[in-house]
C-alpha cells in the first residue's frame, strides 16, 4: 500500500465540541434525539456518535443529522458547526486522485468507521443513501441502521433475511459458518478488532429493531471466528485487550439473542463463556455485563435466588467503574430476583436504590452497551417486578409509562412494554383495555420477532378467553389466533 492510500488523519471538530458545553456526550446525544423528534426525524444518536463527530471522524453528517443539527442551532450552517461542506466530501466525484479507494484486495479498511472522504451515512427509515464499496462488499461501518438492501430485504423477507443481509458482509464471518470453523486465521490486528467491535454494534442494533428470533443462528459464525482470532494471538497487548473485550461482548450479545428467543441453555453457556473471558482478561466492565445478563436469565428461567446473587456479583465488579447508570440497572436486576422470591421488602429497597442511582445522571464512564437503558427501560423493569409480585395496577402504570417514553428506534422494546401492559391489564380485571394494548402489539409483530413477546401475548390471550364478550376482546383473540408462530 502506498502512502497516498492511507486515510488522512481526522481533525478534531472543535466548533462542535464547544457547542456541547458542559454536557456529557451521553446527555448531548439525548438532546439530539429530542430535537430529532421535534421535527419528525429518527436518529439513534449516542455518546459514541458524538465522540466520533468531535474527533473529526465524521467530516459531514447525513441529511437527517444535518436537519437535526440545523434545527438545534438555527442560523448556523454545517461549516459553522465544524463540518466540511457536503460538496467537498460527498461521493466518488468529490475525491481527488490521491483519495481514490484502493483496488480490490483481501484486506479490509483500517478500522471501524474509516470510510474516509465520504459523508457519515447514518440511514433513517425515510432517507436511504448510497454506500461506498470496498472490493465486493458495501463496507459501511459508520452506518448504525440497516442499509437500503437490508430495508428491502426486511420488507420482503422478514427478520431472518435482515440478519443475513446485515451480518453477511462482516469480515468476521469469512464466508459463513463452515468457513469460519475450518479456515486458518492469521494473527489479528487492529482491523480485526475493529470489525469485531462493529459486529457487536450491528447485532445490538438489529435486535433493538427486530428482536432476536432469526438473528441467533446467523450471529454464531462471527462468535466462532472471534474466539479463533483469540487463539491465533496477536503481537500487541492493546489489540489483545480489544479482542478479549470484543469477543466477550459478542458472546453476551449472542447469549442475549438465545435468551430472548427462548433458548435458555444456550444463553447460559454464552454468558458463562463471556464471564470466563472477562476473568482471563481481568476486565471488570465485561465481568459486570456478563453477571448482569446472567441475573436476567436466572430470573426468567425461574431461579430467582441465583438472579439475586448474580446481580450482587455484578455490582461488586461494577463499583470501581464509576457508572451510576450501570449500578442502577444492576440494582434493578437484583430487584427482579427479590420479586421472584416474593420478597417485597427486598424488591422495594433495590428499586429505590435503582431510582436514586439513575437520577444521578449519565457519565462518560457509562458502558457503550447501555444505550438502551433510559427512563423507559427503568419503568419497564419496575413494571416486571410489580407484575411478579402480583400488584397488577402498579405494574400496568409503569408499563404504560415505559411504552410512552421509549425512543421509537427501539421497536422491540415498545412491543415488549406494550405486551407487558396488556398482560397486567388483563390480570388486573380490565379486559377491554388489555385487548386494545394487545392489538398494538400485534401491529408491531411484522417488524419484531421475539419469542419472549409472543409468549407474553399468548399468556394474555389465555387470561382474556373468559372475557370474549367484552369490548374488543373477541377481535383481539381472533387476530391473535391467526398469527403465524415462529419455529
Amino acid at each position: 500500500m502506498t502512502s497516498s492510500q492511507f486515510p488522512r488523519p481526522p481533525r478534531p471538530n472543535l466548533a462542535f465540541r464547544q457547542l456541547r458545553g458542559q454536557r456529557s456526550p451521553g446527555e448531548f446525544a439525548a438532546a439530539v434525539r429530542r430535537a430529532a423528534r421535534e421535527i419528525g426525524e429518527r436518529v439513534s444518536c449516542d455518546a459514541r456518535y458524538i465522540g466520533r463527530v468531535e474527533a473529526g471522524e465524521i467530516r459531514c453528517p447525513n441529511y437527517a443529522y444535518e436537519r437535526v443539527f440545523l434545527h438545534m442551532f438555527p442560523g448556523r450552517t454545517l461549516v459553522d458547526l465544524g463540518f466540511a461542506p457536503r460538496s467537498a466530501v460527498r461521493g466518488r466525484g468529490a475525491r481527488t486522485a490521491d483519495e481514490a479507494p484502493p483496488m480490490h484486495t483481501n484486506s479490509r479498511p483500517h478500522g471501524p468507521g474509516e470510510t474516509h472522504g465520504a459523508c457519515e451515512t447514518y440511514v433513517t427509515p425515510d432517507s436511504y443513501e448510497t454506500h461506498e464499496s470496498y472490493g465486493t462488499h458495501a463496507y459501511d461501518e459508520q452506518n448504525h441502521e440497516e442499509s437500503d438492501v437490508q430495508r428491502r430485504a426486511f420488507m420482503t423477507g422478514g427478520t431472518v433475511t435482515v440478519a443475513a443481509a446485515s451480518l453477511g458482509p462482516f469480515g468476521l464471518t469469512f464466508g459463513g459458518p463452515a468457513a469460519a470453523a475450518g479456515r486458518p486465521v492469521h494473527r489479528a490486528g487492529s482491523s480485526e478488532a475493529g470489525a469485531l467491535e462493529e459486529a457487536v454494534r450491528k447485532i445490538r442494533l438489529l435486535d433493538d429493531r427486530h428482536g432476536a428470533d432469526g438473528l441467533y443462528r446467523r450471529a454464531a459464525a462471527p462468535l466462532r471466528t472471534a474466539y479463533a482470532l483469540l487463539d491465533a494471538g496477536t503481537t500487541r497487548q492493546t489489540v489483545a485487550d480489544r479482542l478479549y473485550s470484543g469477543a466477550g461482548e459478542l458472546a453476551i450479545s449472542v447469549g442475549w439473542l438465545a435468551h430472548d428467543s427462548g433458548r435458555f441453555d444456550d444463553a447460559r453457556s454464552h454468558y458463562a463463556e463471556a464471564l470466563a473471558t472477562a476473568r482471563m482478561a481481568g476486565d471488570p466492565a465485561l465481568e459486570a455485563h456478563a453477571f448482569c445478563n446472567t441475573a436476567f436469565l436466572a430470573r426468567d428461567a425461574g431461579r430467582p435466588r441465583e438472579a439475586v446473587r448474580a446481580a450482587q456479583a455484578a455490582q461488586r465488579a461494577a463499583r470501581p467503574l464509576g457508572s451510576h447508570r450501570l449500578m442502577s440497572l444492576l440494582a434493578l436486576r437484583e430487584a427482579g430476583g427479590w420479586a421472584g422470591l416474593a420478597d417485597r421488602a427486598g424488591c422495594e429497597q433495590a428499586l429505590a436504590r435503582a431510582q436514586a442511582l439513575f437520577e444521578r445522571g449519565a457519565t462518560d464512564s457509562d458502558p457503550e452497551w447501555m444505550t438502551f437503558y433510559g427512563e423507559a427501560e427503568l419503568e419497564g423493569l419496575e413494571a416486571q417486578c410489580w407484575s411478579t409480585l402480583g400488584d397488577w395496577p402498579r405494574a400496568a402504570r409503569h408499563a404504560r409509562r415505559a411504552a410512552q417514553l421509549q425512543d421509537p428506534h427501539f421497536t422491540r422494546n415498545i412491543a415488549l412494554y406494550t405486551a407487558e401492559l396488556a398482560d397486567d391489564l388483563a390480570r388486573g380485571g380490565r379486559p377491554d383495555e388489555a385487548a386494545t394494548a394487545g392489538e398494538r402489539v400485534l401491529d408491531l409483530l411484522d417488524q419484531v420477532q421475539s419469542s419472549r413477546i409472543q409468549t407474553m401475548l399468548a399468556g394474555t390471550a389465555r387470561v382474556l378467553l373468559p372475557h370474549r364478550r367484552a369490548a374488543g376482546v373477541s377481535a383481539f383473540l381472533d387476530r391473535h389466533a391467526s398469527q403465524p408462530r415462529t419455529a
